[in-house]
Formats: C-alpha cells, structure tokens, sequence
C-alpha cells in the first residue's frame, strides 16, 4: 500500500505540475461549491423564512384550547429551556360614554411576543416596534376602534367593571396571522388585569393560548411529546396548520430550493465528465510505461484509487470553504430584506458538499478507473483515444445510479426526483440518438468540397463520440439551468397574481336578499367595482351513504371540528378561476337542480368522502341529500371568498340563504366601511387587511430569496460550464496544431471550429429546450401545484445564446495557442 501510496503521490504532483489535472480539480472545486454555497445560503434562508412564518403567530408554536390550559405543558417547555408565553382572547362590549363597540380582547403575559413585534404609535408619533406590554391598567386599541368609538391617546374606555386609559394605538400584531378573520377590533391589555373586569365567568367563550418559541429541534421534541397528549378542546398549531397560504408559499419555495441544489448537482456531473477525458488521456501514457515494466492491474486500481481519493479530499475541502465565503456576501445583501439577521448556517450543507464531492469524482471516475486499470503496454506505440467504445457504455450505469441517487438526495421530492431522472434520462436518450442520426447523414454527404465549413463537418465526423459528449455535457447544462429559470418564473407569476396589491382585504356577511339591490347600488354610489356577492346557506352534515356521522370515529382532531360544525353550502355556476378540478366532471347548464355536489379535496379527504358518495345535510330541519360528482383544489392565498361545498344552481334555491363578499378596500376608502355599516346595519365586516399585509410582506421575502437562488445557481453554473469548455481544450489544439501543419490558415481554423460548435450549441439547446419545457410544465403542473405557461422567449433566447456564446468560447480557449509555432505545441504534447 506504501508503494501504491507514493506513486500515487507523485504522479498526482506530477500532472498538477504539467497542468492536466487542474481542469478536474477545478471542476470538482467548483461543483463542490455550488453544492455547499447553495446549501449554505438556503439553510440560512429557510431558517429565516420559518421565523417570518412564525411571526403570524408571534411564536413558533401555540396551544391552542377552550378551557384553561393544564400546567404540565409550560411546565415541560420551562423544562427544555423553551420560551412561553400566556394569552388570553374573549369578546366584549367597549363603552366610551354614550358609545360602545364589541371588540376582540387580548390579555398578554410577559415576553409576548415571542416572535415578531407589535407596532404601536404614542405621543403622535411614527409608528414604532413597542418593547413591552401594555402596562397594568391601560389598554393599546386599533384605529378602526378609535374611529368608532372617537377615542384618542390618554382617553379612557370602560371593560367589564374597570376602566382603562388609552396608551398608544396599535398597527400591526405578530400573531394575528393564526386568526384569519377578525369579526371586531382588537383591544390589547395586561393579562394581569383580567380578573378585575370580571368579564370572564363560568361559561364564557375564551381562547387561551400557550405560546412557544425554541429552535427546530427542541421544538420538535416538544410537539412529539405535546400531541398524544392534547385532550378535546385543545390543539396545536403551527404554522403549517394555522396558515395554509403561508404553509403553501413555504413548500413551493422549499421545492424550487431544492431543485437549485439538483440543478447544482446536474452541473458538476457534466463539468467533471467531461474534465475526466483529458485527465485519462494524460494517464494513458504513464499506466502503458508501467505495464512495460511488470506493474500488475491491480496495483494500477490501486494508484487510481488513491489519486481519486486524494483529489477528493482536496477539491471537496476547497469546494465547502469557497461555498462557505461565496455565500458570506449573499448572506450579508440578502439579510437586508428581512426583519431578522439571517441565522448562523449549520455544518450539514458541509457535509453535504464533502459527500457530494466524494461520490461525484468516484462516479465518474469509475469507468475511466476501469480502462486506465487495463491500459495496454502498446499504447506507447499506438496513441488510442481515451474515449470509450460504444460497447462500454455499461461501465457508467454505477455512474449514473449515483448520479440519480444524488439528484434524489438534493431533491428532497420524490415525484420532483422521478421527473428530474425521467427528464434527463430522456435528454440523453435524445442527444444519442441525434447525433448517430447526424454523423450518419454527414457520412452520406459528398466530401470533396474543401473550405472551413468542410472542416468542421469532417472534425464531428472523425470524432462523433467527442461531438457527442460535447452535446450531451450542454445540453445537460443548458436544460438544467432552463428548467430552474422556467419553474421561476411560473412560481413567481403565480405569487403575483394570487396576491396582487388589489386583493381582498375585507370580507363582508349577513348581507339578506333583499338587500343585493341596494348593496350594489351603494358601491356604485361610492364609485367602487360592484363585488361579486355568493349566497351561503348553512348545514349540518348528518350521513354519509346513509350511515349516520360518527365524529368520535376521526382521530384527527381538525376533522372532528369540521364534522361537528355547520356547513357553508353555496351554489355557482361556473367553478372559479383560483379553484382547480382534481376528479370527476363539473356540471353542464343542463344539470342545474340536480343534487350534485362538488367538494374541496382537503375536506374530503378529512372526512374519507369519494367520488360518487352520498352526503345527507339538515339545511334548517330540512333534509337534503347530495351526491359528489367532483373534487376540486381550491387555492386559498388568493383570499378571495371560497367554499368547501358547492352545488349547481337551482338546489338550494328554496333553503334559507344569505350572502357574503370580498372586496378590496383601499387605506384611503376605510371610511366608506362605516357608511356601509351605518346603512346596513345587520352587516358584518370581517378585516383580514393585517394578515393580508403579514402575508404580502413574507411573499416578497421568499420572491426576493428564490431571485437570489436563482441567480447564484447561474453564476455556478457558467464557472462548471467554463471548466467543462476548458476539458476539451487539449484535443482541439492538438488538430487545430496537426491543420496548421497542413497548411491551413488562422481564419480556416477559426471557421471551422465556428462551424463545429455552432452545430454543438444549436443541437444541444434544441434538445435542452425540449426536455426544460417538458420537465418545468410536469413539475409545476403535478409537484408545485402551479399553472405553466410556455415560455418561448426563454427558449428562442436560449438558442441564440447557445449559438453565439460557444463557438465564441471555444475559440477564446483556443486562440492564444495559435500564437506558438506547431513545432513548439507538438513537443509540449
């Protein structure tokens, strides 16, 4: 082994000194970065992004229940040193003198919030980040309540049996995002001073909370131990339960983080493929001579062996400490966008990098491992390509396991990893394919002509499995960084426009029908858009296929909630633009009166209602049996007005109805809410105008850190591609060297390897332009959930590029050679 060891040693220092092996270290360092760098900054981003998430509910968790809430939770969160905090939330009457006003309480512990902050103004002034509590015997209120009530700071209000003075207006509140709706407005108080109001007695509907705050994995052990012992009536919530808009921004964001760490792993298998083959052609040389001299075949697998794992170690070290410092300056611009200092990244992205490095270079180290071990002592004699036969081509099925076990890994997806390999598989497939086909048709053409176009064609016709590896290394690069720019822009697109600045922040029920006239009448007046009103008519599921509900039958907790509580059940005719068929047909004009229903598919799976089952409902003492005809997805972040339940008109038309709305209400407009209500006075309006802003404000964070993802993944990736153009340098300097000899001019050599890579680049971004396409409209449309638009202008643009940018690369590498003399080139080769 010493022997092995040393000779592996110096060989290694010997091709650095001669240059030959820097290519596949470089392309090694640069994979290894890419990895690491975007492992690095997503960590740090995903952590961050949770904590923004966590500020809807001012802590990373809440116990949630209707009664008092037992001591042994706070006390086991004490216990594993997690931060807690109490709240208290009831209803009741406000009174100003002669005014008064149901309002929303909250009674705050010490440290609320946990996470996030309250903005409250004071003395006239700008709105400010408030550092403590109310304090004992004053109380903070909403503007809407000062409005309504025309109080001001330093008037006082009454509550129950107190009386408090008015210390500040509040603006924003950190845990408002796990209430959507807000019936009334909010009156914060000190916890402390709850008992003297006597408001809360036997009976009385309060929501007490145990806020918690900890890092992930504390967090994690508690909610383990917390759940199996969550008795009726309380609940945990997260944000992944609290907030289903959030929750869905968060995985799509996690997934495009995990398709740029793919698409990172997809780049450095290309690069170092194609850095190997100068490399093996370098070592021909030296394993021949060593034959010569008796060197058995498996001391030569051991050399190899060695100097792979030397090369790993070494480009995988430098890789994690370049991707840590690349993403030092990403951290330190991308932390202004948030509220919080982005977090210290951990040692897994490192990790990661190390073993991506290692398995990386032994896969595609392996099939070369396996020609050098068996290189013949003739080879001095006869200078072999170092390219495989096609017969050998099952010597890289290791190779490309791992390279699909890699891509799994990082894709953190199983349906998003299916699609990447069925992809690329087919990509490869296709280039294979292609250019057969092509040297097949070259081959069939006249080959007298002579000139730079004759050159080029004959340099793919000596070399198709070159021309080949060519194509398939930028197909490869160019698909993967097309899909990421596509799936992009499709998320982003879909953020927009389900959020866009006019989105529904009011919501407005109890409207009768007798009333639509006039409410339409009044937005008119007001010069507002006419919203769009949908009736409403409440239920209460009792069967399904003729067995009675059972609610004790559901072990989840929500779905009890859900099968014991009254339905919205509503009719429409057309399905809405943010709702999606997932099963079975919506209804035709015909079908109007039918007892069809079409139900959402998180609700039926809740409940383990199917397509075709019959649910019976009590509408008011009337029976009423439907039968589901389809499931749909509803997209919730839209916070437009939307149903579980639907039926085609003309079913619900006897049943009792009302009707709601949602609209959105400018800040300068807010006034015309009180008109509204002034006028109708049976009128309810519901505010989700803070939560709306909540949402909005991490929408833009989690935009700005895919822009920033996005755009690191392609700075990567053109230095891996770099190092791959550089791989085939040896090679075309040798014939452009060998054409000079023969006579050939500077501008033949020129045209010709314009011709030669211009047939490369258009082929590759034909085939990369395909399979992208093909790829971002399977996963947005099956994985992110997301509409997919075809983009041509990314792809026509593509193509342009690939057309222009590798010739003009190639014969940047290759020109400066073209300055030495052939005879001082052929001897340094």
């Amino acid at each position: 082994m010493s022997l092995a060891f040393n000779l592996a040693w110096r060989q290694l220092r010997s091709q650095w000194a001669a240059g030959e092996i820097r290519v596949l270290l470089l392309a090694l360092v640069m994979a290894v970065a890419a990895t690491t760098s975007v492992g690095f900054f997503t960590d740090r981003i995903q952590s961050t992004l949770a904590r923004q998430g966590a500020m809807l509910l001012g802590a990373d968790a809440v116990i949630v229940a209707d009664h008092p809430i037992p001591p042994r939770f706070a006390e086991e969160a004490r216990q594993s040193n997690i931060q807690i905090s109490h709240t208290l939330e009831f209803p009741s009457m406000v009174l100003s003198g002669e005014r008064s006003q149901l309002s929303e309480i909250k009674a705050l512990g010490e440290g609320f919030p946990l996470r996030g902050a309250l903005m409250i103004q004071q003395n006239g002034g700008t709105a400010h980040e408030a550092q403590t509590i109310p304090a004992p015997g004053t109380v903070w209120i909403e503007p809407r309540l000062a409005n309504s009530l025309q109080l001001q700071e330093g008037d006082s209000l009454e509550l129950g049996n107190s009386r408090f003075k008015v210390s500040a207006i509040l603006y924003s509140e950190a845990s408002r995002g796990g209430d959507m709706f807000s019936f009334a407005p909010r009156v914060m108080m000190n916890a402390a001073d709850v008992q003297a109001t006597g408001l809360i007695q036997f009976g009385s509907r309060v929501k007490y909370q145990l806020l918690l705050a900890a890092d992930a994995g504390a967090m994690k052990s508690y909610t383990d131990w917390a759940q199996p012992l969550l008795a009726r009536g309380e609940r945990l919530q997260d944000l992944a339960t609290a907030r289903p808009e959030i929750r869905n921004a968060l995985e799509k964001t996690q997934q495009f983080l995990g398709l740029a760490a793919m698409v990172s792993v997809v780049l450095a298998m290309v690069a170092m493929f194609l850095a190997a083959m100068p490399y093996v052609q370098s070592s021909q040389d030296s394993y021949a001579l060593m034959r010569c001299f008796g060197a058995s075949g498996k001391l030569i697998s051991r050399i190899l062996l060695l100097q792979t794992l030397m090369l790993a170690v070494i480009g995988s070290a430098l890789g994690s400490l370049l991707g840590f410092v690349g993403q030092l300056g990403l951290g330190w611009l991308a932390g202004k966008l948030f509220v919080e200092t982005l977090p210290a990244p951990s040692w897994q992205p490192a990790l990661a990098g190390f073993i991506v490095g290692f398995a990386t270079l032994l896969a595609v180290m392996w099939p070369s491992l396996l020609r050098l071990r068996n290189v013949p002592a003739l080879h001095i004699l006869r200078q072999d390509i170092a390219l495989p036969s096609w017969s050998a081509v099952w010597q890289y099925t290791p190779s490309v396991l791992l390279a699909f076990g890699l891509i799994a890994w990082h894709a953190g997806d199983i349906k998003l990893a299916l699609a990447a390999i069925g992809g690329f598989s087919a990509l490869i497939i296709a280039v294979l394919a292609l250019t057969r086909l092509l040297r097949r048709l070259l081959l069939a053409l006249p080959q007298q002509q002579s000139g730079a176009v004759q050159l080029g064609l004959a340099a793919i016709r000596r070399r198709p499995r070159l021309f080949m590896a060519q194509v398939l290394g930028f197909s490869l690069g160019m698909a993967a960084l097309m899909l990421l720019a596509l799936i992009r822009g499709d998320l982003l697109h879909n953020w927009q426009s389900s959020l866009p600045p006019d989105a529904p922040n009011r919501f407005v029920i109890n409207i009768q029908a007798d009333q639509l006239d006039a409410i339409k009448a009044f937005f008119k007046q007001e010069g507002l858009p006419t919203p769009e009103l949908h009736p409403m008519v409440r239920a209460r599921l009792t069967a399904i296929n003729g067995k009675p509900l059972d609610i004790a039958s559901y072990k989840d907790e929500r779905a009890k909630r859900l099968a014991e509580r009254e339905f919205n059940l509503s009719w429409a005719a057309d399905m809405q633009d943010d709702n999606r068929l997932l099963a079975g047909q919506w209804w035709t004009p015909d079908q109007a009166g039918q007892p069809l229903l079409s139900l959402e598919q998180g609700i039926a799976d809740m409940l383990h209602v199917k397509l075709g089952d019959h649910l019976s409902y009590d509408v008011a003492g009337q029976p009423l049996e439907l039968t589901v005809s389809s499931l749909r997805k509803v997209e919730w972040d839209t916070m437009r007005a939307n149903f579980f339940a639907l039926t085609p008109p003309g079913v619900l038309d006897a049943m009792p109805a009302n009707y709601l709305t949602s609209l959105h209400v400018p800040r300068n407009r807010e006034n015309m809410l009180n008109r509204l209500v002034q006028q109708f006075t049976n009128l309810t309006v519901i505010d989700v105008a803070a939560v709306l802003e909540q949402v909005q404000a991490i929408i833009n964070k989690m935009t700005s850190a895919l822009q920033y993802i996005f755009g690191f993944s392609v700075l990567a990736g053109l230095i891996v591609l770099y190092a791959a153009l550089v791989a085939t340098r040896r090679e075309r300097v040798k014939e452009a060297t060998l054409l000079r000899v023969l006579g050939a001019s500077t501008r033949q050599i020129r045209q010709s390897v314009w011709v030669e890579y211009l047939a490369v680049g258009l082929m590759a971004a034909l085939v990369a332009s395909l399979i992208a396409n093909g790829l971002a409209f399977y996963i947005s449309q099956q994985v992110l959930n997301i509409p997919f638009s075809f983009n041509w202008q990314t792809s026509i643009l593509t193509i342009v590029l690939a057309m222009v940018l590798i010739p003009m690369a190639s014969w940047w590498v290759l020109r400066r050679f073209l300055r030495f003399s052939p005879r001082e080139i052929l001897h340094s080769t």
